[in-house]
């Protein structure tokens, strides 16, 4: 699934860079793909968030279709909006995950990607019960965007 799911992903990114926005229609691609439409959705709920810079559009009749825009945003807006989405607390793998996005997208560096990992992997908040050390690693991160975005 997760190959399948990058292969989605590639596609619409295909598009994204040729003109600027992407326009599918859910069931044709799911049917060339040999996939169901949720997958399609799965993707691009989970790769083309608005705090990402997308901007996606569903369309109905006529066959429907999604329409994906990217956003030129600046770094304290895209800051911001990850703060504003984040929750109280924040597992490891959502950090790193968080952490790869904002450095595929050149909105931190490969220093500052390595730091906030070391700051908020598991090691670093051992002495915490789990629970604790998930609310501690969100209240870092998002301090650390705060740091950013100024």
């Amino acid at each position: 699934m997760d190959s399948l799911s990058n292969e989605i992903a590639r596609l619409i990114l295909g598009m994204l860079e040729e003109t600027g926005d992407a326009e599918i229609q859910r069931n044709l691609l799911a049917q060339s793909l040999g996939c169901v439409p949720s997958q399609i959705n799965y993707v691009i709920a989970s790769r083309f968030p608005p705090e990402q810079g997308y901007i996606v559009e569903s369309r109905r009749g006529g066959g429907g279709c999604i329409r994906i825009r990217r956003v030129k945003t600046d770094r304290g807006t895209v800051y911001l909006s990850l703060i504003n989405a984040l929750g109280p607390r924040l597992d490891e793998s959502t950090l790193r995950a968080h952490i790869a996005n904002l450095y595929s997208q050149d909105f931190i560096n490969e220093q500052a990607a390595a730091l906030m990992q070391a700051a908020g992997c598991a090691v670093a908040l051992r002495a915490l019960p789990p629970a604790a050390g998930d609310t501690v690693r969100a209240s870092i991160f998002k301090q650390m965007l705060l740091t950013l975005s100024r």
